[in-house]
């Protein structure tokens, strides 16, 4: 990000947040100029045990304090980060936070500067409940068949969630003149990237879930070839080049004959004649191997 555009530059966080969702909204902060502090319990994030890669990535540039929160000399430490904090963000249930003493309530009476930033696995009465990525995508019907979805998405749509709430607590707090109290649901995440599911984009009668001839993943000679030719004039030059004819006609793009003879063509194509098509002819397409 520019140096010009760092709209969290001067603002204080202390992250309470393990695992994926927290660490990585508290990433984006730092890189957007926020002075990042985070407060892990003597066992550390379970992230540093299970991918030091991801945790180091994560971590760059924040400040790493342990903290045992159950006891007194954690809870003294705790609050005196918390005197000159601006954002606290935790990843606690909030039966968790009542035990620790962190309720909304209590923390705004004693800093009434400062926005708390929460993020829960499932909104409102449904924060209690145990649940995962997996279980959020699943629950919006994101898993298909028996396998994983290649990436978290949940966890790292809720972790821009997430710093979106600390750049909407620090905008509050410069117009409301005190901290405010906001909550992140990953299932809410999960449920806002399955939008285009759901309006039937990307089901496989949808323009985007296959139905349309230049939106697809073909096999090519020696590998695969995503193809994203949906504008018209795209759709135009890949039809060109694989000798479709009425490619003028939009319906045509959805015909069964256009997808036969399309992946006919790709199938005699290499990646190279491919990647170079795509220079000459202005057609959007990325080739993978098999």
């Amino acid at each position: 990000m520019s140096p010009a555009l760092k709209p969290l530059r001067g603002v204080r966080i202390l992250s309470l947040a393990l695992n994926l969702p927290g660490p990585a909204a508290l990433m984006r902060c730092q890189h957007m100029g926020a002075t990042c502090t985070k407060a892990e319990p003597p066992s550390g994030d379970p992230m540093g045990l299970y991918n030091k890669s991801a945790y180091a990535t994560l971590h760059t540039g924040v400040k790493v304090l342990t903290a045992d929160l159950k006891t007194e000399a954690g809870q003294k430490a705790l609050h005196k980060a918390l005197a000159k904090t601006d954002v606290l963000l935790t990843s606690f249930r909030p039966s968790a936070m009542v035990k620790l003493g962190l309720t909304w309530k209590a923390l705004h009476k004693q800093y009434p500067m400062l926005s708390m930033v929460c993020i829960v696995g499932a909104p409102g009465a449904r924060a209690e409940e145990p649940g995962h990525d997996l279980t959020y995508l699943a629950d919006n019907g994101l898993v298909t068949g028996f396998d994983l979805p290649p990436t978290l998405y949940a966890d790292m749509g809720g972790s821009l969630m997430a710093s979106e709430a600390v750049l909407q607590a620090t905008v509050a707090r410069l117009t409301k003149g005190k901290g405010v109290n906001l909550e992140v649901a990953l299932s809410d995440a999960a449920a806002y990237l399955a939008q285009p599911r759901n309006w039937g984009l990307t089901l496989p009668t949808g323009a985007v879930g296959g139905a349309h001839a230049g939106y697809r993943v073909y096999p090519c000679k020696d590998g695969r070839v995503a193809v994203a030719a949906l504008e018209p004039h795209f759709a135009a030059a890949l039809c060109a080049a694989a000798g479709v004819k009425s490619s003028a006609d939009r319906l045509a793009m959805f015909n069964p004959a256009t997808h036969q003879t399309i992946a006919a063509w790709l199938l005699k194509q290499t990646r190279k004649s491919l990647d170079k098509l795509a220079v000459d002819k202005d057609i959007p397409l990325h080739t993978l191997s098999k």
